[in-house]
């Protein structure tokens, strides 16, 4: 069973999408849309990161003990994420599609690495020891990111 890795994963693929779409923009110099999909992007990541910080490692954290281990790591990397998340729209606001793609490709690789990581290890880790939480976490998740959804639809 696992709930909370698919779960979590597919939110990873709609913020690629919403990445994706912000490139393309960029790509043909359509800065209004490229304004627009990031925002959207930016806004999901950020709902993401909330509900990893907010609901999901707290309870990982409470049920394990650890406190210092994945979770301080996946903490680290969003904090370093958001940063490039500022540059990125900083970028975008200039019109300077150069300085807008190292940083969105910098922050895709980290993005794929974190991704990788979560899917593969935090991830399994939560679905085997919240598996008796899970009626009432994933409700919970779903309502931090139907956030996104509710604002960008």
């Amino acid at each position: 069973m696992h709930e909370i890795r698919d779960f979590m994963a597919n939110d990873h693929r709609a913020c690629d999408r919403h990445l994706a779409a912000a490139e393309q923009a960029v790509a043909r110099s359509d800065w209004a849309l490229a304004k627009v999909a990031f925002a959207h992007f930016q806004e999901a990541l950020l709902n993401h990161f909330a509900a990893e910080e907010t609901v999901l490692f707290p309870l990982f954290e409470q049920s394990t003990g650890m406190y210092l281990g994945p979770t301080q790591v996946m903490r680290g990397e969003h904090a370093q994420m958001r940063q490039l998340l500022s540059a990125a729209a900083a970028a975008l606001a200039e019109h300077d599609a150069d300085d807008y793609a190292g940083t969105a490709e910098t922050l895709l690789i980290i993005m794929q690495q974190h991704n990788v990581k979560e899917e593969n290890v935090l991830y399994p880790m939560c679905d085997q020891r919240l598996a008796d939480q899970l009626e009432a976490l994933l409700p919970e998740l779903q309502k931090q990111l139907a956030e996104h959804e509710s604002t960008s639809t």
